[in-house]
């Protein structure tokens, strides 16, 4: 009988006559083949895949669960959905196979079980690819270390520079911060080193060989800081990715998150950022899924958070859970023995950065520092120190290489700034007492002292709550 015969008298022929021939071609080719049933239970293989596996006894298999001896078979999967995979890739000790994977149907159709084909090495034409694949491998681990060990802190407590009374003190409270794993609250003016004491805490810490993750909430347009904070469900809106992206909290997860500037964080966030601390989980934006996150919150602010409590603008209740362990960290002018100690490293770190000579720092040149009123604190000071690296030829910098960068007036002016409250606080201030009197010339009736006031009485409510106001 020929095959026009035999496809005209049995439509299903051609099944019948090439399912044997594939099976027996594959087998020819292949490095191994393995069977398994319906719960995944190894009841095949052939002489080849079992000296693969390292076995001489095939009863020492027969009956086991697939993964203990391939732990990245698929074929669970094959026998769950009835789905085949024609073509992978999978990894075998150091060896990467191409494999198929075929699910085994009765004559109802039900999944009674799976087989499994390994090939490699009579495929030539594939080496090249599986030789790309392997790179790929290579390079990806090899990100994900960098990626680590950039996450890893920069910072030790020996880089707190400084053996003044007030600098010791920080130290020994950091140190108690980092056997605590709880949440620290670092209060300083800006450039006091908040975010290297925050990195040194975690260092020194149970969760030193985690991520440390760092957010600054000033810099971080409101828009988009819920999405940096819990990430982007794929999907999420027109223009998201598609893989979704994860946030911080899940990138600190394990770790430490450290919140710069949370005092500036908008009022909507900050709420969020309550519910994480309180519950220790995340929802990222556009998804309805609760993520376990385990992350250390250290937090820190130049700004005064009482006072924003005070004014409505810093939720008390995070306040309250923020502070749990507060660390002030001293200005510049506070630390005037440490002063030639800061320059001495921080010359060192411009010549290691910058590869110029090492400069010294002279004894006027100290004394003209010392007499500056720093309001920008240590950043300003390593500033200034590599201004006048680059604009003197000396070795020695004197008190005159500073003339022109720290001129006379500037301590004057730093001096005048202090006295200056901020717009927002002196605004607070004003409709508090207009709207005081208001309400004293209203005989405390709010709706008269909103006409008072030209305002109307939904709004006075609103000022009355936010400026915590009682009548």
């Amino acid at each position: 009988m020929d095959l026009t015969e035999l496809f005209t008298k049995n439509p299903d022929g051609l099944k019948q006559l090439a399912a044997p021939a594939l099976l027996h071609r594959l087998g020819d080719i292949c490095e191994g083949t393995i069977a398994v049933d319906a719960q995944a239970r190894i009841v095949w293989l052939n002489d080849k895949y079992l000296h693969m596996l390292g076995f001489s006894d095939p009863q020492a298999l027969l009956g086991r669960d697939v993964e203990e001896f391939i732990p990245h078979s698929l074929l669970r999967q094959v026998v769950t959905t009835g789905e085949a995979i024609l073509l992978d890739l999978m990894a075998f000790g150091s060896e990467t196979f191409v494999v198929t994977r075929l699910p085994l149907t009765d004559s109802t159709g039900k999944i009674i079980g799976a087989v499994g084909f390994c090939l490699y090495e009579k495929l030539h034409h594939l080496k090249p690819l599986l030789g790309k694949f392997s790179r790929l491998q290579e390079e990806l681990a090899e990100t994900r270390r960098q990626l680590v060990e950039n996450r890893r802190p920069r910072y030790t407590l020996a880089s707190y520079v400084g053996n003044g009374p007030a600098s010791l003190e920080v130290k020994r409270q950091a140190r108690r911060a980092a056997q605590l794993d709880t949440t620290v609250l670092l209060l300083g003016e800006t450039g006091t080193g908040k975010e290297l004491l925050a990195q040194a805490i975690h260092a020194s810490s149970d969760r030193a060989a985690q991520a440390f993750i760092a957010v600054n909430a000033a810099a971080i347009p409101e828009t988009l800081l819920e999405a940096e904070f819990f990430g982007v469900a794929a999907g999420a809106y027109t223009g998201a990715d598609k893989r979704g992206r994860e946030g911080k909290f899940k990138l600190a997860h394990g770790g430490t998150l450290f919140l710069d500037e949370v005092g500036d964080m908008p009022l909507q966030i900050q709420a969020k950022l309550l519910r994480v601390l309180q519950e220790q989980e995340i929802e990222p934006l556009g998804s309805n899924k609760v993520i376990k996150v385990d992350v250390r919150i250290i937090a820190a602010t130049s700004i005064n958070l009482q006072q924003s409590v005070a004014q409505g603008r810093f939720r008390s209740d995070l306040y309250y859970r923020l502070n749990v362990l507060s660390i002030n960290l001293p200005p510049l002018r506070d630390r005037s023995t440490d002063l030639e100690a800061l320059c001495e490293s921080a010359l060192e770190q411009i010549t290691e950065r910058t590869g110029m000579p090492r400069r010294e720092i002279t004894q006027s040149a100290l004394q003209r520092l010392a007499a500056y009123d720093w309001p920008g604190n240590v950043r300003e000071l390593r500033n200034v120190l590599e201004k006048a690296v680059l604009h003197s030829d000396s070795k020695r910098l004197v008190a005159e290489d500073f003339a022109t960068i720290l001129p006379q007036g500037m301590s004057l002016l730093s001096t005048f700034a202090q006295e200056v409250q901020p717009l927002a606080q002196v605004v607070a201030e004003a409709e508090r007492k207009a709207i005081t009197a208001a309400l004293q010339a209203a005989g405390g009736k709010k709706i008269a002292a909103a006409q008072l006031l030209g305002i109307s009485r939904a709004t006075l409510y609103e000022k009355l709550a936010q400026l915590k106001l009682t009548v």
